[in-house]
């Protein structure tokens, strides 16, 4: 969920989870699974926003994608409405996208992207440059080598065998690039809980630890890094997806000076699903 950078003014919700429609189509068997995911955004208990996150799962390809708005008078960190796709493959438990695209509009300005991965780097990218760039760190190529996209990072691998919660997938670094801001996603195990939500799921979750290290691509004095950047006490809870290989977030919570922002899955939809359309 979480959670990653579309969203958001500071591209905060581009670390934690995310939206939009396939663009791009890869070779790959066709989804065994399909999820649906609602998730709701509050600040300081108080409700922003929504969010939609549907997947197509195999046992070695994933395609997802999610949109999202959030506004109000307690939307400080998260603002505007977007739309974020991703897909790749899932093979010896790694989750590697293979195309990524946002489509994200913030006080009243559109920005989008396009990006082509190759084992784990950036192979292509088409994106408009962001019109306060002289005032963000520079992203350099290697920012752009071993990385992956904010939906993708938030699904984890959990290869038939083994179990799907176990602690050990908490211990993990993320590195992330969403197009225009490069950040690690620091995960560490806190304790195992329990997630009920109004339909779906109902069982043990997993809960890490995380704490965000902007790199590059943001400005020094954002809302990303005055109010998140570095600080303790941010958690995600995964839950498993179905028969899935794969364990998503059920909840997300996040401590800043200002408030607890909170995204929490309330409800899940699952089917059986049909093979994608063929590429164009």
């Amino acid at each position: 969920m979480m959670m990653a950078p579309a969203l958001c003014k500071s591209g905060l919700m581009a670390a934690v989870i995310v939206l939009a429609q396939p663009g791009a189509n890869a070779a790959s068997p066709p989804p065994e699974t399909r999820a649906t995911i609602h998730y709701s955004i509050s600040m300081v208990g108080v409700p922003i926003g929504q969010i939609t996150w549907a997947m197509d799962l195999s046992a070695h390809a994933y395609q997802t994608s999610a949109s999202g708005r959030a506004s109000g008078a307690m939307s400080i960190l998260v603002n505007g409405e977007g739309r974020v796709a991703t897909q790749g493959t899932i093979n010896g438990g790694h989750v590697t996208p293979t195309f990524f695209s946002s489509n994200v509009t913030d006080d009243g300005e559109t920005t989008g992207l396009q990006m082509i991965l190759e084992n784990g780097s950036v192979k292509t990218l088409r994106a408009e440059e962001p019109s306060d760039k002289s005032k963000r760190i520079p992203v350099r190529d290697e920012d752009k080598i071993n990385v992956t996209d904010p939906l993708s990072a938030m699904l984890i691998a959990a290869p038939d065998g083994e179990a799907p919660l176990s602690p050990g997938r908490c211990e993990r670094s993320l590195p992330v690039f969403d197009g225009q801001r490069r950040y690690d996603l620091n995960l560490s195990f806190k304790r195992m809980d329990k997630l009920k939500l109004d339909r779906g799921y109902n069982g043990p979750a997993l809960v890490c630890a995380v704490v965000l290290r902007p790199i590059a691509g943001y400005r020094p004095d954002s809302v990303l890094v005055k109010y998140v950047g570095g600080r303790p006490g941010m958690e995600i809870w995964f839950m498993p997806v179905g028969g899935a290989p794969v364990i998503a977030p059920g909840r997300l919570k996040m401590p800043t000076g200002i408030g607890t922002l909170e995204i929490e899955a309330d409800r899940i939809d699952w089917k059986a699903a049909k093979p994608p359309a063929p590429a164009q």
